[in-house]
């Protein structure tokens, strides 16, 4: 152990500590800006300096290491000019258009200058301008508001592995670009947003679409209906001051319901028609000689990573539609003719926890499912807008039909879900006995990569689940060099599954650094799924009515048609369009 002095007090820290470490752990606060823990160490924005007795200059906290008798000073008036400086410089090159930003009131740079109480800066000149990139259908990119933290590229290329941005040029004109300054859309970004959770200040954020939103709900004409992914009840009281984690399915349905929507409907009702619709795929390939390894799709981030890094594993996705996406086509056909409802009245919002969602109903291939997707952001955007008080809401229950789901569909919103869901359903109409297990701890847990074998009327079935794109990539190599063995994959593209998507509430880099916040939001909805009275996706009542009434059976003619889709090849990067 190190001991060390930090503001006269005595701290005992591990070897290896940095100086900010042992700060926090003495519940003495350094100010970060660049700093992100794990992900983006480098001390570059210099907020963090602090004196060290008996050494010339001020030293990084957020690199420097805790020496055993070391006397730290974190508030001396030296310090405090120095971060002022630094403050000062950063404001003279930003948008300070505040009142405007997306980022007002969770602004990690805002607060700095709160803090500081910047009331002038010191430092005017020329000051850089740039085009905003709002091509993606996912990302907006405005580099006006950039303070080249770098939290973005660290994150793009050491968690996700791709790479999409990177530093450009030197001096006054150093940026935050991407390959050739294209727009995000023409680049080998994923659309995972992930880039947008580490940002600090209004830099990167996901394309608004309330708008269009609020204008279908003035419309007299349309039949506006809304779905709420899995993750966005654990992650949405965030945005009230709630505490990390908290269940707030009851108050959200009460908002949606305020807010004007015809029909307020669940997302989890739908994955379980995708856990049986991918279920009898996988048992087809498994049983039938198909491509396997059969990889999820209901992460879009990683589907596209696949068509633009390994088009020729495209055959080995399962053709299922995301839940979300399967949802919008029962509701404009199912729904629509046992309401009577004309399915080009319809209009159908998702809620979710991702920005590539946005991206996904965009596609060509499913273009009509889905009118509009807004992030768990956005939704709480509208909420204040419309002057709710959502802590004090009631509780109120999701319309029927689509409000009813078993706790295998709550899981879907962390990574491991979807497979423990999958394997509740597979194994049970495999066996033909009730799987009792439902708990299937080999595929939980935060890992990045997660194995297990799972035996099947004398047949063993490996399976594995990877988080995060750069974990993707690992289970993909192993794959395409045949040194894989698995039978059945899932993927998502976020670290932590949905519960950690991009659209999810922003907390600043000291949360991150010292609170679980995955462990906190997927613990929620496990413990959804232990309170469900139903627990496996094919004991829903509501799926079986849908399969007698109109489809039929998973997989059938009725199911492909409206259920399942595919996937195309994408080129990394789209030159010679100017």
């Amino acid at each position: 152990m190190i001991h060390l002095t930090i503001n006269g007090k005595n701290v005992e820290v591990e070897e290896g500590s940095t100086i900010l470490e042992a700060a926090r752990k003495a519940n003495i606060d350094i100010p970060t800006l660049c700093f992100l823990k794990g992900i983006n160490e480098v001390g570059d924005c210099r907020m963090c300096v602090v004196e060290v007795e008996g050494r010339r200059g001020l030293a990084t906290a957020c690199i420097q290491k805790a020496e055993e008798g070391m006397v730290v000073n974190t508030s001396t008036p030296t310090v405090i000019e120095a971060r002022r400086v630094v403050l000062d410089l950063i404001l003279s090159n930003h948008d300070r258009e505040c009142l405007t930003c997306t980022r007002n009131g969770n602004c990690e740079l805002q607060k700095l200058a709160q803090q500081f109480y910047v009331d002038d800066i010191r430092y005017k000149g020329e000051r850089n301008v740039h085009e905003i990139d709002d091509l993606s259908p996912s990302i907006v990119r405005d580099f006006n508001k950039c303070v080249l933290c770098r939290r973005c590229v660290a994150t793009c290329k050491k968690v996700q592995g791709i790479g999409a941005i990177d530093s450009a040029n030197r001096g006054f004109a150093s940026a935050v670009s991407t390959y050739a300054n294209k727009s995000l859309n023409d680049v080998n970004c994923t659309f995972c947003g992930q880039c947008i959770q580490a940002c600090p200040v209004g830099a990167l954020k996901e394309k608004d679409s309330t708008k269009e939103v609020w204008a279908a709900l003035r419309d007299p004409e349309k039949y506006v209906v809304v779905q709420t992914a899995p993750a966005v009840r654990v992650a949405l009281g965030e945005e009230f001051g709630m505490e990390i984690g908290t269940n707030v399915t009851g108050k959200m349905v009460t908002a949606l319901r305020t807010l004007g929507f015809d029909k307020v409907f669940d997302t989890n009702t739908a994955a379980d028609l995708t856990i049986m619709e991918e279920g009898t795929e996988f048992l087809d390939r498994f049983q039938n000689g198909g491509t396997l390894p059969m990889i999820t799709s209901c992460s879009p981030g990683w589907v596209r990573y696949l068509e633009l890094n390994y088009p020729d594993l495209i055959p080995n996705l399962s053709t299922c539609k995301s839940p979300h996406q399967m949802f919008g086509a029962i509701i404009k056909s199912y729904f629509a003719e046992k309401n009577n409802i004309d399915p080009a009245k319809i209009y159908v919002v998702s809620v979710m926890p991702c920005v590539a969602k946005k991206f996904e109903s965009s596609r060509d291939e499913m273009i009509n499912d889905v009118d509009a997707v807004i992030t768990t952001r956005e939704l709480a955007r509208m909420i204040k807008q419309a002057h709710i008080d959502f802590v004090g809401l009631e509780d109120t229950r999701f319309d029927d039909p689509m409000g009813e789901a078993t706790g295998a569909g709550a899981i879907f919103g962390t990574t491991g879900g979807v497979m423990e869901a999958a394997l509740r359903t597979v194994k049970e109409i495999v066996t033909g006995n009730p799987f009792d297990r439902l708990e299937y701890e080999p595929v939980r847990g935060a890992e990045g990569i997660k194995k297990a074998t799972v035996e099947m009327n004398g047949k063993e079935v490996k399976v594995v689940v990877a988080s995060g794109l750069k974990n993707a990539q690992i289970i993909l190599e192993e794959i395409k060099s045949g040194k894989a063995d698995y039978q059945f994959v899932e993927i998502m593209a976020c670290p932590g599954g949905c519960v950690m998507g991009g659209g999810q509430p922003i907390r600043s880099s000291k949360e991150r650094a010292t609170i679980d916040i995955r462990a906190k939001r997927a613990g929620a909805l496990y413990s959804i799924d232990e309170a469900s009275t139903i627990r496996k996706s094919h004991e829903n009542p509501v799926i079986k009515k849908l399969y007698e009434e109109y489809l039929e059976k998973p997989g059938g003619h009725k199911s492909h048609e409206l259920l399942h889709t595919h996937y195309v090849a994408r080129e990394k990067y789209k030159l010679g369009e100017e």
